[in-house]
């Protein structure tokens, strides 16, 4: 490889994760994160809607929809203070998590399904 071409390769990297683009792609976990739905149709619907698209994107910071050891510490944290984090936004995440029509259970019910969803069999 010329010098030429090996600055202009270095200089590719260097954007694509200046974008938050990883370029070795999505990660296993990432990836798995992207295919896993809540078994319940309703919670499905609001999961898609409101969560996905933070919850199975690395890039975003958010922890990923399966990812054990990232919910690992927020888990610790106790069910209501998660469930304060949504309504209120904590981070990067929006309040309400962006689900207006959300209520506490559904918030609840959500955050157990991206801690440990329930696979098909």
């Amino acid at each position: 490889m010329t010098p030429t071409l090996r600055t202009a390769a270095l200089l590719c990297s260097l954007f694509l994760v200046a974008c938050g683009q990883d370029p070795a792609g999505p990660s296993v976990i990432e990836q798995e994160s992207r295919t896993l739905q809540p078994l319940d149709s309703n919670l499905a619907k609001i999961y898609n809607r409101s969560c996905k698209n933070c919850h199975t994107i690395a890039a975003t910071g958010a922890p990923l929809t399966g990812d054990s050891v990232a919910w690992a510490a927020r888990m610790e944290l106790g069910m209501d203070t998660l469930i304060d984090n949504v309504i209120n936004g904590s981070g990067g995440m929006p309040p309400l998590g962006l689900c207006m029509d959300c209520d506490s259970e559904q918030f609840e019910a959500l955050i157990n399904f991206m801690v440990a969803p329930a696979r098909k069999e």
